[in-house]
């Protein structure tokens, strides 16, 4: 019985991850750099490494994210499962324009961290009383989620001569 359960949580997982948005998926992250950790002898070092994407649904906006990778055996033939330790920071890098409505909590960016079942995940909200884009890093797993996120907020300003600013709130769903 246990086995049939984890076998209906494993096609779920499968199935959610097959349905991500076209704006999550359509991106591939600009990798920065790396910067070994710890160092293996004859297979790849463990390393920390930094990406940066833009907000496919608001121009304007730029996010850096690092991550832990694997080395060793695991890490150079693809099934390490990564820790879940990210961090996050977006700025404003542009005028702001929101191209179209969202919901608290869309997902941005996602990518898997392990063979099964874990992927890490940006999410973006709004704080319609303060007008700030707020982003939100984690990790999940299907079974054992991660309590380990990181949080950025993007203050919609102005930007050169352009004094008209919109408001987040305006763009909710």
């Amino acid at each position: 019985m246990r086995r049939l359960v984890m076998l209906a949580a494993g096609i779920a997982a499968l199935c959610a991850t097959a349905s991500l948005t076209a704006a999550a998926a359509a991106q591939e992250p600009d990798l920065i750099f790396r910067k070994s950790t710890v160092w293996k002898f004859l297979t790849p070092d463990d390393k920390l490494a930094v990406y940066g994407i833009d907000d496919p649904v608001v121009s304007g906006v730029a996010c850096h994210y690092t991550v832990p990778e694997k080395g060793g055996v695991s890490g150079m033939v693809g099934v390490a499962e990564e820790v879940s330790d990210i961090s996050l920071a977006c700025r404003q890098v542009g005028p702001i324009a929101i191209k179209e409505k969202f919901e608290q909590g869309d997902v941005v960016f996602r990518q898997s961290r392990s063979f099964f079942f874990k992927k890490m995940q940006i999410v973006r909200g709004c704080d319609t009383k303060r007008n700030v884009l707020v982003y939100l890093v984690y990790s999940d797993k299907l079974i054992d989620g991660s309590p380990k996120n990181s949080t950025s907020t993007v203050p919609i300003m102005p930007w050169g001569g352009n004094a008209e600013v919109p408001k987040c709130a305006d763009f909710l769903k």
